[in-house]
């Protein structure tokens, strides 16, 4: 699939200016182009972002640029800590001749038999990992088959990964990407039951202790004034 994405060269207006406006401010960088600062609107972003992803091309155009689309990767978006909504973007040009790094995310499919049939819970080391190919040979995710997951003693690992042609991955052959956790049994459900009780009765504890010290306090306290009116 193409994605474009089509913005204007960011203007007078700060960053805050923009945010309010309803805009997001961004910066293109790449190997044959200086930083260029420019801005979109904020919906258009999310919904490029949520479709293409980081690890999609996109045909990026600069707003009355009559030059010829440039490949782009989605590089890094930076969220506000509070709302968690994009506050800024940043863009990489791709130059199509020349071997990239970037993180794929991994799309995981199918169904463990051990967690259908034996009640375990699906355990997710990761959710991407990191790759080198030219441009033209780039995909926007990789499968991982969870029906190979049989039995608690299974586990996925990055060189069990079914790669397109012309992609390398960069990471330990050896790391883990998933397994099935085996279902409690009664004796550690019962066994976590009475930890959590001992953590319940050691807070009621302390804070009866607390408020016996309290008391202790106030009563001192007393007596030194009635001292004092003596």
């Amino acid at each position: 699939m193409t994605f474009g994405f089509i913005v204007k060269k960011r203007g007078k207006n700060d960053a805050q200016t923009l945010r309010k406006n309803g805009l997001l401010p961004g910066v293109l960088y790449g190997p044959e182009i200086e930083s260029v600062p420019i801005e979109v609107d904020k919906i258009t972003f999310e919904k490029l972002y949520n479709e293409a992803g980081e690890s999609s091309l996109i045909d990026f155009t600069i707003e009355g640029d009559k030059s010829e689309p440039v490949k782009v990767l989605i590089q890094d978006v930076q969220y506000d800590p509070v709302k968690q909504t994009p506050i800024h973007f940043d863009l990489r040009q791709i130059k199509m001749g020349v071997e990239m790094s970037v993180s794929v995310e991994l799309n995981f499919v199918g169904e463990s038999p051990a967690v259908k049939e034996q009640g375990g819970t699906l355990v997710k080391s990761r959710d991407y990992v990191d790759i080198k190919c030219l441009p033209r040979d780039l995909v926007s995710e990789l499968d991982v088959d969870l029906s190979v997951l049989k039995t608690f003693d299974d586990s996925i690992h990055v060189k069990d990964l079914v790669l397109p042609e012309g992609i390398i991955i960069q990471d330990d052959p050896e790391m883990s990407l998933a397994k099935v956790q085996a279902p409690l049994t009664e004796d550690q459900l019962k066994a976590m039951d009475e930890e959590g009780q001992k953590g319940i009765e050691s807070v009621e504890a302390e804070t009866k202790e607390g408020a016996v010290v309290g008391e202790d306090k106030e009563e001192g306290g007393d007596k030194e004034e009635n001292k004092g009116e003596k």
